[in-house]
């Protein structure tokens, strides 16, 4: 038996132990739309929300001021001119308006309120007659006068009109409702329109967000909380995304919740970060408030729920050549380029870049060279020894 013993050199020992040459990672070059996006939470909210309260309804009557009847419930939609509740009798409407009622009304109050009071009341059904537009005359008492007793109430009495005798521009009709008959009559009774009966929503859909009165309470404090107008996304972004954030940029907007899907646009970004509520325990987070309005339809039932806010801060329009930013490397020649694997040949491209997004770059061939959507190009190196088997 014969036995051969083979005597390695120490260079081919060497050479053996060496780890093995690093693996080459590429990656192909794409054609697609890069975009550069911020992802953030919001919170849906109508455009306006008002509180209704018992404060002043009836004020003029004795005894006690108290819920005598809750006409609407949580969740409900309203239509202009409906009743909300009675408080003490008094009934409280909801009407079509863009500044809410801050004084009482009756023959010869003038002003804007006035003729906003005109146009929602027109708008039921029950036109002022001849009165000029911001001028409470007999029609708009009239007016007043038919659309209460339509609910089954009355108009709170006001100071006698001295002059409504010998006026009739509301039309015969509503004269002899008045009790203005062929002949002169002094001092006939008027009519007072008071703010604490009339809420005004500057916009439609409107709906309960909250009725919290039942017959029988105190009518101190918030009874209902209405939301009206088209919703709108309320939300936050962090400090070091803030300046990627501008007015008009395009947002998805998502509900986990339901699946609905919404497309908007950035409306407000906050100059300044948001503070934390007074008493508040929680410490600022340094981060500013953004308004985002739908551009199409968003649920109404959504208000109140949280969604998923994806701003599109950069887009580059339209499909454009692109490699991962680790491709993309700068000589000290000062040229941009990238190295694309052809063969066994590694070959440095010369590039322009454009934007980056999301951890790509644009880029297009640049000094005569060669680029295009399939080539493969050298993102890094893999320098784990394989595992082998035993």
């Amino acid at each position: 038996m014969v036995t051969a013993t083979f005597v390695k050199s120490p260079a081919q020992a060497a050479a053996d132990t060496r780890p093995p040459a690093p693996s080459v990672l590429t990656a192909p070059v794409q054609k697609k739309v890069l975009s550069d996006t911020v992802i953030t939470r919001g919170k849906v909210a109508a455009s306006q929300r008002i509180d209704v309260s018992g404060e002043g309804v009836g004020e003029k009557s004795s005894g006690r001021s108290v819920v005598t009847k809750a006409a609407v419930r949580t969740g409900q939609p309203l239509r202009m001119g409906q009743l909300l509740l009675e408080i003490s009798g008094r009934p409280v409407f909801v009407l079509r308006g863009e500044v809410p009622a801050y004084r009482d009304l009756g023959p010869g109050s003038t002003g804007q309120d006035v003729s906003q009071l005109q146009q929602a009341l027109a708008g039921l059904g029950y036109g002022s007659g001849n009165d000029r537009a911001g001028t409470f005359g007999p029609g708009t008492e009239a007016a007043v006068t038919r659309f209460y007793r339509a609910h089954g109430h009355v108009p709170v009495p006001g100071q006698p009109d001295p002059l409504a005798s010998t006026q009739n521009p509301a039309g015969k009709d509503e004269a002899e409702e008045r009790g203005v008959g062929d002949e002169a009559r002094p001092a006939t009774p008027t009519v007072t329109v008071p703010m604490a009966e009339i809420v005004y929503v500057r916009a439609e859909p409107a709906f309960v967000d909250q009725a919290h009165a039942e017959v029988g309470d105190d009518a101190r404090g918030e009874l209902i909380s209405i939301s009206a107008g088209k919703p709108i996304v309320e939300g936050s972004v962090r400090p070091d995304l803030k300046r990627l954030v501008k007015p008009g940029m395009k947002v998805s907007i998502a509900s986990e919740v339901t699946g609905s899907r919404a497309a908007g646009e950035v409306e407000y970004v906050a100059a300044k970060p948001t503070e934390p509520e007074k008493g508040s325990e929680q410490a600022a987070d340094g981060s500013y408030a953004i308004k985002v309005k739908p551009t199409t339809t968003l649920p109404a039932d959504l208000v109140g729920e949280d969604v998923r806010l994806t701003i599109t801060a950069a887009s580059s329009k339209k499909p454009v050549l692109a490699v991962p930013t680790a491709a993309v490397s700068a000589g000290e020649d000062g040229h941009t380029t990238v190295t694309v694997q052809r063969g066994r040949r590694e070959v440095r491209t010369r590039v322009n870049t454009g934007m980056a997004a999301d951890g790509y770059v644009e880029v297009s061939p640049a000094g005569g060279s060669r680029l295009a959507v399939g080539d493969r190009v050298i993102v890094g190196t893999d320098e784990r020894r394989p595992v082998t088997g035993s």
